[in-house]
């Protein structure tokens, strides 16, 4: 049964969502806009930040995997993956199962690239969220957590 608001019913509690979803939308949108300014300059790009952190979070994967995960066809990427590859952010290697398909693997220089373009971000946002009240930043924290599981749902 699905949640209905007190005193709206079913049509109440979809525009409800439906006010959520452009409320959250905007807010993660112009969060999004705020953080990649705070990129150093000379970053690496978004798409391969992306790689590079779903190869962190993930473990090896392959290329087609990826792709999958960042909305990307494969072919899209290759130019990216032998950047990386070429930069010494990744490795490739033949897949056990397949020997015709390749595994990507963040190196440490991967992850010390990755860090280090957190980490500028991540105390712009530290120092933004002095503003806040110690139950307001737990409120954020919770509702993060709630927007991963968002991203993280299947189509």
């Amino acid at each position: 049964m699905a949640y209905e608001e007190p005193g709206l019913g079913a049509a109440g509690a979809t525009a409800n969502r439906a006010r959520a979803a452009v409320t959250v939308r905007r807010a993660v949108t112009h969060l999004g806009r705020r953080l990649r300014a705070q990129r150093p300059a000379g970053a690496l790009n978004g798409t391969k930040l992306s790689v590079l952190s779903h190869l962190h979070r993930l473990g090896p994967s392959s290329a087609g995997a990826i792709a999958a995960a960042e909305r990307h066809q494969p072919q899209a990427l290759s130019r990216t993956f032998a950047e990386l590859q070429r930069d010494g952010l990744i490795t490739r290697r033949p897949a056990e199962q397949d020997r015709r398909a390749v595994v990507l693997a963040i190196t440490e220089a991967g992850r010390d690239a990755l860090v280090r373009d957190m980490a500028q971000r991540d105390a712009w946002l530290v120092e933004a969220l002095e503003d806040l009240t110690d139950a307001e930043v737990e409120l954020v924290r919770i509702a993060a957590e709630l927007l991963d599981r968002l991203a993280d749902r299947p189509d």
